[in-house]
């Protein structure tokens, strides 16, 4: 057994393929070498911005032989007269064999020809040499190019390539490359490290670029990273902003990692937090360091209490020239924030009243008129959504003209300067220039809060005014696109039509709002019609179509939060109607939540054994699924049984909570489905059991209404039939 090595040595690699890279290549060589009987220990892949590895401890230096014992065609087909036939003939050529080998054996279908066939193990220098190249050429990736006269393509050219198995060469070529690879012992350090590395054998490959500089496995230069900016951060007293975004692109850009640590001029903390940290982390890749004791201000006009006037990056240059990268990434980030300066300065000399009205001249979708447009068909939103949760929610008319201010200003940082040039920063600095110029802090928290949530573990809108300029930003782009004629298909989704959807079902939920989203489309759609009559919008249609949508958000949602996916079929499959889905879409989690912690507890599968009963009956009947009330539809006069009284005594316990409202209902509902399982034993099984399918037509029907109506009021809680054991 030897340690087997795959270096590809590449020009430099963008970080997310680095990253992206390492399961599929570790996919494709277990499953090879797994086909191929070769036994291994461990499988390790790991990357640098130059090369992709693979190294496989305990290679078998050859795989064991294979017998294997195949059947043919019969043997009258297999042999005439004692010669093979054809068919004979054909089958031994596939299993590798002369004819005379046969065999014919009785099985219980009568006599059969079986070949016994040695399938040789391949030797793992053998199998290497074939597989190597397509390892490669299967890898996927963003931005592929070829180079060269080649046609080999891949994410950067591929430059060397290492293939050792122990301290053998093996030998491979790279089809198609230019100029012509070929596999080696020699392999290349940092990028400042002049010349060859020969790697003697495998098993020394981490020690031998290690010795030029190159830190290859990749989990110990991402630990060393952590570790280092944590230490210098708490020795300033502050928070590392590190998101895990740039985490790893930082560990996928360098080969060597050199903390260091620079300066800015005190006077940019004059500009907001967001901007010197988006300038930092999204243009440079530099760690913002935040004060540990600053209070959390989204609207603060100025960084002076939250940010320290420093930062850290990761480098990728030698320890000697720390200074001089020092120096160079403060010249830069020091040019990059007068840009910055100037744009606030800049943008803050224009009221936004006025680039509200410049909107008009952007265009925000083909048919769907400008950018102006869209903020008005916000604010009509708005005003529907502030008028329904005052009524439904009793939402303050302080927090109702706060939002209507909001929906009248929010979009107008689309057209700064600041957000021209950092689109990321969209809604923040709206929020930050609104309060700046005296707007109250509910109208500037609004605007920025409207973006959120951007999207899954994104902060939702905190408060009640944000929350509804929020809904309104989602539904005006769903019915706009819908309405347009666009449906997300597949992963394409170029208008994020599904998070819009998703982001509308968390914020209810979070609020705690319970609102009639079906009554809302029906108006909605039927405005959308008047304003967009050149789409020939079907309204009704339309309000389906977005309502269907919903519901598989809200399908989605549920699932992604760990709820089981048959409870959630339960709640909002389609057994359960949409109206009744969408008029309130926290009830659909509710229930969802409350079926989880029944079966957890256990309790779920006795009060799925009362309804399964009694649905697999009341099927056979004609009652209306709206009926929650014995009352006239089940005739005392007609029992028979004491049992059928006792079944009618449940069904009447439990109609005031079926047709109730409290917010205990389902799960009292629960509590008298299980409660009610002793009569419904009692009416099938007891001594005062019934004949449920009865001669009579009249009694038929009254103990098939008895069961429906508790096959009804069960589905007020769910749709039973969904629900697996």
């Amino acid at each position: 057994m030897s340690t087997f090595l795959l270096e590809i040595g590449t020009e430099e690699l963008p970080a997310d393929f680095a990253r992206l890279a390492l399961p599929q290549l570790e996919q494709k060589v277990r499953a090879d070498l797994d086909e191929a009987r070769l036994s291994y220990g461990g499988i390790q892949c790991t990357s640098t911005p130059r090369r992709l590895v693979v190294l496989v401890e305990s290679l078998a230096d050859a795989a064991p032989d294979l017998e294997d014992e195949r059947k043919g065609p019969p043997a009258a087909q297999a042999f005439k007269d004692g010669v093979p036939t054809p068919a004979a003939i054909g089958f031994a050529k596939r299993c590798g064999i002369d004819p005379s080998a046969l065999e014919v054996r009785e099985t219980a279908k009568g006599p059969f020809v079986f070949a016994q066939v040695l399938e040789k193990g391949r030797t793992s220098k053998e199998l290497l040499s074939e597989v190597i190249p397509q390892w490669i050429g299967a890898l996927q990736g963003r931005r592929f190019m070829r180079w060269g006269d080649g046609e080999t393509r891949f994410s950067r050219p591929v430059r060397w390539l290492v293939a050792l198995l122990g301290s053998e060469l093996i030998p491979v070529t790279l089809p198609g490359s230019d100029p012509q690879v070929h596999s080696s012992h020699l392999s290349r350090g940092h990028r400042l490290h002049a010349g060859a590395v020969a790697i003697p054998e495998a098993s020394r490959y981490a020690a031998s670029l290690a010795e030029v500089g190159v830190q290859v496995d990749r989990s110990e230069r991402a630990a060393w990273i952590r570790r280092s900016v944590d230490a210098a951060a708490a020795a300033l007293n502050a928070t590392p902003d590190l998101p895990d975004e740039l985490f790893q692109e930082l560990t996928d850009l360098v080969e060597s990692p050199l903390l260091i640590e620079g300066s800015v001029a005190e006077h940019y903390l004059s500009l907001p937090a967001e901007v010197l940290s988006t300038v930092m982390r999204a243009h440079q890749r530099y760690v913002p360091l935040y004060r540990k004791d600053a209070s959390e201000d989204p609207l603060a006009l100025d960084a002076r209490s939250s940010l320290l006037a420093r930062f850290l990056c990761i480098g990728n240059g030698l320890p000697d020239a720390s200074e001089t990268v020092r120096r160079g990434n403060e010249r830069v980030l020091k040019a990059r924030l007068a840009d910055a300066e100037f744009f606030v300065q800049a943008d803050r000399a224009v009221p936004s009243i006025d680039r509200r009205a410049q909107l008009a001249r952007v265009t925000f979708a083909e048919g769907l008129g400008s950018l102006l447009d869209r903020v008005e068909r916000l604010e009509w939103l708005t005003d529907v959504l502030t008028d329904v949760l005052a009524e439904q929610l009793h939402l303050t008319a302080e927090t109702a003209g706060h939002a209507r201010r909001a929906a009248h200003l929010c979009k107008h940082d689309l057209v700064s300067q600041m957000v021209g040039e950092f689109p990321e920063l969209q809604g923040v600095m709206g929020g930050k220039y609104l309060l700046a110029e005296g707007e109250p802090k509910a109208v500037a928290l609004a605007v920025l809060e409207h973006y959120q949530p951007k999207g899954a573990g994104d902060a939702l809108p905190a408060s009640q005014a944000g929350a509804v300029l929020a809904l309104a930003e989602r539904f005006e782009l769903l019915l706009s696109i819908y309405a347009k004629g666009e449906r997300p298909s597949g992963s394409s989704d170029p208008y994020a039509l599904r998070r819009a959807g998703n982001g509308i079902l968390q914020i209810l939920w979070d609020q705690g709002w319970a609102l009639d989203l079906g009554a809302l489309l029906s108006r909605a759609t039927r405005h959308w019609a008047q304003l967009l009559p050149h789409f020939k919008v079907d309204a009704e249609a339309l309000a389906l179509e977005l309502a269907e949508l919903l519901r598989q958000r809200i399908q989605s949602l549920l699932e992604e939060s760990g709820l089981d996916g048959d409870l959630v079929q339960a709640v909002a499959g389609e057994g359960v109607t949409l109206s009744r889905l969408i008029a309130d879409p926290a009830d659909a989690k509710q229930r969802a939540e409350l079926l989880q912690n029944l079966r957890r507890s256990g309790s779920l599968a006795a009060v799925q054994a009362v309804v399964t009963r009694a649905a697999r009956l009341a099927s056979k009947g004609d009652l209306a699924a709206d009926v929650l009330s014995p009352s006239g539809v089940v005739d005392a006069a007609l029992f028979e049984k004491s049992s059928e009284a006792g079944m009618l005594a449940v069904l009447k316990s439990l109609e005031p909570i079926a047709t109730g409202s409290e917010a205990t209902r389902y799960s009292a509902l629960a509590d008298g489905l299980i409660a009610g399982a002793a009569a419904l034993a009692d009416f099938f099984d007891g001594e005062q059991s019934v004949m449920v399918m009865a001669e009579d037509a009249a009694v038929r029907r009254n103990r098939l209404n008895l069961l429906g109506v508790l096959n009804n009021q069960a589905s007020v809680l769910a749709d039973f039939s969904r629900i697996s054991g």
